[in-house]
């Protein structure tokens, strides 16, 4: 595995659990890590800090995996990973709501990876070099934690590009094409989300509170 040796005093991040190493930060690189493959952060000493998904193109020249050395960064890890998210879901989310954001990315320790469900619809972006090298193993994991009638990609952001990644979209899995639009219920309220062209994957899922304010507000009112 290739190291990623930080500059003195550039470790102090890292040390507060901050998710990205950036390119300003690295000292030199120790073998010839591809785009996406895991390399171990040392501060300048040669102290273990993290491992981390390289990204040679990228400001972010690492975002990390995992702070733990004993913990190998893989199939397994993800499966985790994602058991756990949806685990939160499901204790915070109303079972009536269709719609959640149910990974998102660095917050659920997969740096990159946004997954959004609308109904029977889930909506992923690959938006790093390390999720994108990963990609068959977390389609699988996701599949099988998430299962679903259609699987569409939306990782046609700009955020791909700075990663050296070419924009990518459509159906993922062998599934076809998702309805336009797609009905979801959140907090009472219907709506259609266009998963296809929408804005991000269709829907501002972290909103959430917000409509639920505006619902009641509204009551019994016209509003414009």
């Amino acid at each position: 595995m290739a190291t990623l040796v930080l500059k003195p005093g550039r470790d102090k991040a890292l040390r507060r659990r901050h998710p990205w190493v950036f390119s300003g930060a690295v000292a030199r690189v120790r073998g010839n890590p591809g785009p996406g493959e895991t390399v171990t952060v040392v501060d300048a000493d040669g102290r273990f800090l993290a491992r981390a998904a390289y990204s040679p193109k990228s400001q972010i020249r690492a975002r990390v995996w995992t702070f733990r050395p004993d913990e190998p960064v893989g199939p397994a890890l993800f499966r985790d990973r994602i058991a756990r998210a949806l685990a939160l879901r499901r204790a915070t989310i109303p079972p009536q709501d269709t719609a959640y954001r149910a990974l998102f990315a660095e917050s659920d320790g997969l740096p990159g990876l946004i997954v959004d469900r609308y109904n029977d619809v889930v909506v992923l972006q690959f938006l790093s070099a390390g999720v994108e090298f990963w990609r068959p193993a977390l389609l699988d994991a996701i599949r099988d934690a998430l299962p679903a009638k259609y699987y569409y990609e939306r990782s046609d952001v700009d955020v791909r590009r700075l990663e050296g990644l070419r924009p990518r979209r459509g159906p993922l899995l062998g599934t076809p094409e998702p309805p336009t639009p797609v009905i979801i219920h959140e907090g009472g309220l219907t709506f259609g989300v266009d998963v296809r062209t929408g804005h991000k994957t269709g829907f501002y899922l972290d909103q959430r509170p917000n409509r639920a304010r505006v619902r009641q507000m509204a009551q019994g009112r016209e509003v414009l």
